[in-house]
């Protein structure tokens, strides 16, 4: 069961537009936000609402690192302009933390599960966090679980829906992905990712999961500037359609061309189909 609308939308990623954001600098776990490398871009995180929903997309997803402050204050302001220009914050992406790590994990668990007073304090509706980064054996398994379990507790509880995403090692395998999701018993959503797995069984091996997702990471090979691998684009969005995906088709521009406006409108016109 989850608590998220379902509905097929477009909504975009902050990482696809982390070069008009001025390329601010990652930071995870230990770390304090690089505040000097905030405010460069063409646009601040607070202008990115009005002009998304200038381009026709009313659903966002924020990297945590794009933050460049988490004064309450400043939560306040993203809110407030996330309200005005009726953008839904879907959710706050935490890009970092190893909960299966053998020394670190609980510190990194505790890291994580600070980001949920920011998530719910921004209105968001999920927070996706990464299920570990340890190759899947049962004793990692068995850890990610256990941690998984309790960040979806504490979620619940501020009324924001945890999620993963099959990225990084733990969940580099259908396998592993079901094996975790099964256990948790829906108590965790998966944010579905195109761009994650390569290979030739990519397209076998994401069918396998995706009628576990709740949301989905619509990321494009773009094979020039501005040229998409259009057949493994159609090939991916149509698994989620087979898969009677009903959420947010996030899209992810990376592409070599640092008109990122110009990649998401690329993109858009590929997914539009799906959510009609």
């Amino acid at each position: 069961m989850t608590t998220n609308e379902q509905r097929a939308r477009v909504s975009v990623s902050t990482w696809s537009l982390h070069r008009t954001l001025g390329d601010p600098e990652f930071y995870g776990v230990g770390q304090e936000i690089p505040v000097d490398t905030h405010h460069k871009g063409a646009s601040s995180l607070l202008e990115l609402p009005e002009r998304i929903a200038a381009a026709g997309i009313h659903t966002l997803e924020i990297c945590h690192f794009h933050l460049p402050t988490l004064d309450p204050v400043y939560l306040d302001e993203l809110k407030a302009a996330l309200k005005t220009a009726q953008v839904e914050l879907f959710s706050l992406l935490v890009d970092d933390g190893d909960v299966t790590h053998p020394r670190d994990g609980e510190r990194d668990q505790a890291w994580i599960s600070s980001w949920l007073r920011v998530a719910s304090a921004l209105d968001a509706r999920c927070m996706r966090v990464i299920a570990g980064k340890s190759a899947p054996t049962p004793e990692t398994l068995e850890r990610s679980y256990q941690a998984v379990r309790q960040l979806a507790q504490e979620a619940r509880e501020q009324g924001i829906r945890l999620m993963t995403e099959n990225w990084f090692e733990l969940l580099s395998t259908p396998e592993a992905v079901q094996t975790l999701l099964n256990r948790l018993e829906g108590e965790v959503g998966l944010c579905f990712d195109f761009g994650n797995w390569e290979g030739e069984d990519k397209y076998t091996r994401l069918t396998k999961i995706a009628s576990f997702a709740e949301s989905c990471h619509a990321k494009a090979s773009f094979t020039s500037p501005f040229v998409v691998d259009g057949e493994d684009y159609t090939r991916c969005l149509d698994i989620t359609r087979q898969a009677g995906f009903a959420g947010p088709y996030t899209l992810i521009y990376a592409g070599p061309d640092d008109d990122e406006w110009q990649g998401l409108a690329i993109e858009s016109s590929l997914v539009q189909p799906y959510v009609e």
